[in-house]
């Protein structure tokens, strides 16, 4: 049989589960964690977010994207700064989102 530590298991659960780190500039890196590591909370405002995005009703799309990505973002400055860097530019809002839910899929189930 087989032992574990907590470390052992924590270290696994960084590898499978790990965040999408994106460097804004040579001080500013943002961290977007995965949504399996995110508080229910957060996970569930997640979900609305995306939600919205699925509905055609006239959302902002830019907004939406770029709440998400405040949302996951591990440092709330941080992810103010790539919002700024990216200046309302709805294409690279959405290669963002995508890189970010593309990482966050290598690690499910």
């Amino acid at each position: 049989m087989a032992t574990f530590t907590l470390d052992d298991i924590r270290s696994a659960a960084d590898a499978k589960y790990g965040s999408t780190d994106i460097k804004v500039d040579d001080k500013t890196t943002v961290v977007l964690r995965n949504p399996l590591r995110l508080a229910k909370a957060e996970r569930d405002e997640l979900a609305g977010l995306q939600d919205k995005l699925d509905g055609d009703d006239g959302v902002d799309q830019g907004e939406v994207l770029a709440d998400a990505i405040r949302l996951v973002a591990k440092d709330k400055k941080a992810a103010e700064t790539l919002v700024d860097q990216v200046a309302g530019d709805l294409a690279l809002l959405a290669s963002i989102f995508e890189t970010y839910t593309k990482g966050t899929q290598a690690g499910e189930a």
